[in-house]
């Protein structure tokens, strides 16, 4: 006979595979918890491969989700609280503590400028996910991407091509106009909607290759390839909305 207690409306045990992308997305939450903590004692190049591998994390936790049909609000604003932390505190902390110094407070500011971006960009995707649209693309830079463009500068320092900590006012810059293409109001493109015409698949194989070998040979180049491409790539539709970014 079905229990009269309203209490016990919903089954006491759950499914193991319904809780998988919340543990996937626990997984990255500590990821960038313990980039944190790599940055506070100067250990900057594992505090940065931390926050690549929650990103690589970030991509895959949604994935395991729709493909295992055990999507939920739950696991939404879970994400979304471990997106803030991963892609919005810790990339500011590391990038302060490396290229701006711990004295400089215009710096601070613009870490703070950035946090914030990527908290009101978080936000705002959570009240659009239900849209038709937010299938198709973007609107603003997504938080994972905000954090790389963010790291560019470290990326280029650990590559040799430049030693950002030479010029703090212009990381600072960078980090708060990052900020502003995460809450701006164009689009950027969602992997959701990508589509690769025929003729790309053997240079998309191609390149896959020439990254694999720069992934074992030159990962901070291969980043900072990575970075500009996706820059790049923001170009066209900014200029679609005429140099206007909120």
């Amino acid at each position: 006979m079905p229990s009269s207690d309203p209490h016990r409306s919903k089954p006491d045990r759950m499914p193991f595979i319904q809780l998988l992308p919340n543990l996937v997305t626990i997984s990255g939450m500590c990821l960038g918890l313990t980039s944190i903590r790599f940055t506070m004692v100067d250990r900057y190049e594992t505090a940065v491969m931390l926050i690549v591998l929650a990103a690589l994390i970030d991509g895959v936790d949604g994935l395991i989700a729709r493909r295992l049909k055990a999507t939920s609000e739950f696991g939404a604003e879970l994400d979304s609280l471990s997106d803030f932390l991963c892609f919005g505190v810790a990339p500011g902390l590391l990038v302060y503590r490396f290229a701006l110094g711990e004295t400089n407070s215009l710096g601070w500011v613009f870490v703070l400028v950035f946090a914030a971006a990527g908290c009101l960009r978080l936000a705002r995707f959570n009240v659009m996910r239900a849209e038709p649209d937010s299938m198709h693309h973007f609107t603003g830079v997504p938080a994972p991407a905000g954090a790389g463009l963010c790291l560019l500068p470290v990326f280029l320092s650990f590559a040799g091509i430049v030693d950002v900590r030479a010029a703090p006012v212009l990381v600072a810059l960078w980090v708060g106009f990052v900020g502003m293409l995460m809450i701006s109001r164009i689009r950027t493109f969602s992997p959701k909607s990508l589509r690769v015409p025929r003729w790309a698949f053997a240079p998309m194989l191609m390149g896959t290759v020439i990254a694999m070998g720069l992934m074992f040979s030159r990962f901070w180049l291969l980043l900072v390839i990575v970075s500009l491409i996706y820059l790049a790539m923001l170009v066209p539709p900014m200029i679609k909305s005429k140099g206007r970014l909120l």
